[in-house]
């Protein structure tokens, strides 16, 4: 049978975390088209004005490509870690140069405050990020005030009279650009903590099982051992003086030892098995953590907030670990083999027996030939004469039922005349127990 596993809860989220970095890396690329398409509009009403030369439109055009091509360069080194300073000094430079086209055209301002957007998506200081701002607002307010006594020559101010304003002016976008992207940054970094946060826990879950596991071994074991040690060193002691005492020594370290192993088959029997309450609420967290809501209804759902001993209380305890194995089994195929938003446990009591029912969204057509995880589920119902069903529910929902009876009076307790050898029935049933 196909139990759910760390790995594949974690290739899920590195999917997920993949999925939202692409997504990320092309909302960046998308608004590059905020200064490609000004650029190139600039370039082409540039000509028209001859306010550009036309062996300089090639040149604009091609300083304007290696632009873009630094600027997503920027952008994915941003968001991997950060740009080296030889992708900054490149990338500024061809900025600064293609900033002299304002004075030709207005609209080739927008090129060096979309540069500043991308290289503050590196990692850096608040203080770093202001000098930045206010430098390349200093250079294209300088640029575009020079521009503005060329391109408007019947102007009431020269240009050093406007260069504070538009110092002012492109400090304040530059700025505002940087808070934007920043802040979208920092939105990325959460769900990269969130990513490293989920494994750590997970690898930390695993590292505490391992310790409670030793720890109980160690108390199962250490004093058994010990003894079967001590007295086979008395046996051996005693082999020739007394063999009488020696064999009454092994016959003790037989005992130990059977009780050694009744101990520890107790104790894996007790981390194999699994409880319908607390298999309810693992699935519940595993399937909130991979995004998709589940809710428990009917008798469950009532049961789970009236009663503080668990939703399966009053069902048997053979019932509810087969009901258990099913709530597992079903949460598995729900994360492997769909692409669920929702997922619905239903328990119900209805003519002497107890239904289980599983739905979700989300099934994938073809998704490969079935497992044998239905398999073993049916032949573990099978031994409580139960049965289990499993098929399409609707456009794309998924329906996993499970109905096993519920044992009569008469099988949950033997009467007084049924104890074997005339016992009493606490006496019967603590031996069976």
């Amino acid at each position: 049978m196909t139990v759910a596993t760390t790995a594949d809860l974690e290739e899920r989220a590195t999917r997920r975390l993949e999925r939202y970095r692409r997504v990320t890396y092309r909302s960046f690329l998308l608004a590059a088209l905020g200064f490609v398409a000004p650029s190139l509009a600039g370039l082409e009403f540039a000509y028209k004005d001859g306010n550009l030369a036309a062996p300089l439109v090639p040149v604009g055009a091609v300083g304007l490509g290696l632009l873009c091509w630094c600027y997503a360069r920027l952008v994915r080194a941003g968001l991997g870690g950060g740009a080296t300073r030889r992708d900054l000094v490149l990338s500024g430079a061809v900025a600064a140069a293609m900033s002299l086209l304002l004075l030709a055209h207005p609209l080739f301002s927008v090129g060096p405050v979309f540069w500043l957007s991308a290289v503050v998506l590196s990692p850096m200081s608040r203080r770093r990020i202001a000098v930045l701002c206010v430098a390349t607002g200093t250079v294209c307010g300088v640029v575009a005030a020079v521009a503005s006594g060329r391109l408007y020559p019947g102007g009431h101010l020269p240009w050093y009279g406007i260069l504070p304003f538009t110092t002012a002016l492109y400090t304040g976008v530059c700025g505002l650009v940087a808070f934007v992207n920043r802040y979208q940054r920092r939105m990325w970094d959460l769900h990269q903590e969130t990513h490293d946060a989920r494994d750590a826990l997970a690898r930390l879950a695993v590292t505490e099982e391992r310790l409670r596991f030793s720890r109980d071994l160690h108390d199962l074991l250490g004093h058994s051992l010990s003894l079967i040690a001590v007295k086979s060193e008395l046996a051996m002691r005693l082999a020739a003086a007394d063999p009488e005492r020696a064999g009454a020594e092994m016959a003790d370290v037989r005992h130990a030892a059977r009780e050694a192993l009744r101990e520890v088959r107790a104790a894996v029997h007790g981390y194999r098995a699994v409880e319908l309450d607390v298999e309810l609420a693992g699935v519940r967290a595993v399937l909130d953590a991979a995004g998709i809501r589940c809710t428990v209804e009917g008798l469950a759902g009532r049961a789970a907030s009236d009663r503080a001993d668990g939703p399966a209380a009053g069902l048997p305890p053979e019932v509810r670990t087969v009901l258990a194995w099913v709530v597992r089994e079903g949460a598995t195929n729900v994360i492997k083999h769909s692409e669920a938003r929702r997922c619905v446990v239903t328990l119900s009591s209805c003519g002497g027996s107890v239904a289980l029912e599983m739905r979700n969204d989300g099934v994938r057509a073809g998704d490969g030939p079935p497992g044998s995880g239905l398999t073993g589920l049916a032949e573990r119902l099978a031994v409580l004469d139960g049965e289990v069903t499993a098929g399409p529910d609707g456009r794309d929902g998924f329906l996993l039922r499970a109905v096993v009876p519920l044992p009569g009076p008469a099988d949950d307790a033997p009467g007084e005349d049924d104890a074997p050898g005339g016992q009493a029935p606490e006496a019967a049933a603590g031996r069976t127990a």
